[in-house]
């Protein structure tokens, strides 16, 4: 995908605006992250791609005003996601406001998509199954650890305590999910 699978996330969206294949490369990245976000969220696989395709033509619409060093690009990314999410839940509808402004014909999807869709999005519930099976506390320090890409700091302020317990928990919990890999795959 011309040569943008190795590069960041910072450098992939920097690029973005002036090369599509470098934003093709991002939403490639995240696209199946995106719909398994969704679909947990609706339980509805075409409403699940609706919101994701909305999210990822806003994402290419503002990705020249990313900042790299601010936050994460997935934090961005899926705070783009949890904002539409409201945002069609509170007017019962999905906007399509930023897919317009870029010229994007509206998504026509068939069964087969639909069935494509759950089927990346349970392939990504998979690992939250591992990740459900950990005490809470691990659990939710991984989640903001490694999925958010929260840091330390913010995720002990958030939790009242200290960055070596959340990094202890953190440590802890990828343990355990390395372990449950290891059983499942003899």
């Amino acid at each position: 995908m011309g040569g943008w699978e190795s590069e960041s996330d910072e450098r992939v969206l920097a690029a973005a605006p002036r090369d599509p294949v470098a934003f093709a490369a991002f939403y490639h990245r995240y696209e199946r992250s995106m719909l398994a976000f969704f679909l947990r969220r609706t339980g509805d696989a075409e409403l699940a791609a609706d919101l994701t395709a909305e999210v990822f033509a806003a994402a290419l619409d503002a990705c020249g005003r990313f900042r790299a060093g601010e936050a994460p690009a997935t934090a961005w990314l899926f705070g783009i996601a949890q904002h539409k999410l409201a945002k069609s839940r509170r007017r019962g509808v999905v906007e399509d406001r930023a897919r317009r402004r870029l010229g994007m014909a509206p998504l026509v999807i068939d069964d087969d998509d639909l069935e494509r869709i759950e089927r990346l999005a349970g392939e990504d519930d998979a690992g939250e199954g591992l990740l459900e099976s950990l005490p809470p506390d691990q659990r939710d320090a991984i989640r903001a650890r490694i999925l958010e890409e929260r840091s330390y700091e913010e995720i002990a302020g958030e939790l009242r305590c200290s960055q070596a317990v959340v990094r202890k928990r953190v440590s802890r919990g990828l343990a355990r999910l390395r372990n449950q890999l290891e059983k499942e795959s003899r």
